[in-house]
């Protein structure tokens, strides 16, 4: 059961996770950790079942899974029955309409759909990944020098589960980097295997870059894959200027997380995700919401 906090609300709400059976099982059991570390977190099982989730074969899944989920097409640029499989309906683009964007240079805005947990004044060797649990920027990007600067400053884990939209977005106007891509692991990246894998993010496959926004400063994003993420896509062209809001990449299917660091004095984080973060609650965000705020 996974308690998150819904800002319109303002009340709390139990999430209804994809397939939370067969994770409980696999990441609780003695016979699912067993085959968590012989096979599921393995490339060739995510694989595979991305695989299939391209495949026109899986078309069928499209209709039950918007039913079960309760998912509102109307914010989205496609029909149900417009997708060709599974994959295809996954990674669909929302309506710029459903996602207002707050233009104000001095916001700090949602990089996407997801549950959010923040953190200030970091420990770059005790990143929190959960309640609990930590791991280290430096591992986490296999470069000091990139990680350094970002001593005391924020980190922002987005988290996306596979009912969301799969795709991010830059938070500023700006220039990034190339891509740096390291391979790992398939771990879910749901809290119930948080809880149960130490150093999670640093042992899935993930990738990074820096973003050299006009009003942040030099912002570090993270995408880390999970299980049966087939791919992580980058759709935006390295070194070359975008503006705020722009689609910046996607994840194909399964759950997956946005990292992002920001370096100390840049921003703040809006104050009822920050005390939510310290209780080890998520909060609810859509892409393009404001969460904080430039340091002036």
């Amino acid at each position: 059961m996974i308690k998150y906090y819904n800002r319109k609300t303002k009340n709390y709400e139990i999430e209804n996770v994809a397939g939370e059976k067969y994770l409980n099982w696999i990441y609780s059991s003695p016979v699912g950790m067993s085959l968590l570390e012989t096979i599921v977190k393995k490339k060739l099982f995510s694989s595979l079942y991305g695989s299939y989730c391209s495949s026109s074969l899986s078309r069928k899944k499209v209709n039950q899974f918007i039913k079960e989920f309760n998912i509102n097409m109307d914010e989205y640029e496609n029909n149900a029955e417009d997708f060709k499989s599974f994959n295809d309906f996954f990674i669909r683009k929302v309506k710029k309409t459903s996602r207002p964007m707050d233009m104000n240079k001095n916001s700090l805005v949602a990089l996407g759909d997801g549950k959010i947990l923040a953190y200030e004044n970091i420990d770059l060797d005790k990143v929190i990944q959960v309640k609990g649990y930590t791991y280290s920027l430096r591992e986490l990007i296999n470069d000091n020098d990139a990680a350094n600067k970002y001593e005391n400053g924020i980190c922002i884990v987005l988290r996306l589960c596979p009912t969301d939209y799969h795709r991010f977005h830059f938070i500023d106007s700006g220039i990034c980097s190339e891509t740096n891509k390291i391979k790992g692991h398939y771990y879910s990246v749901n809290p119930v295997a948080l809880e149960k894998v130490p150093r999670l993010f640093c042992e899935n496959k993930r990738e990074w870059s820096i973003f050299h926004s006009d009003n942040f400063g030099d912002v570090l994003y993270v995408e880390v894959g999970a299980t049966c993420v087939g791919s992580i896509i980058q759709t935006y062209s390295p070194n070359q200027r975008v503006e705020r809001g722009s689609e910046k990449g996607y994840f194909k299917f399964g759950g997956s997380t946005v990292i992002l660091f920001l370096e100390p004095n840049k921003a703040s984080i809006d104050e009822d995700i920050l005390n939510h973060s310290k209780e080890g609650i998520e909060t609810a965000v859509l892409m393009g919401e404001t969460i904080g705020k430039v340091i002036l």
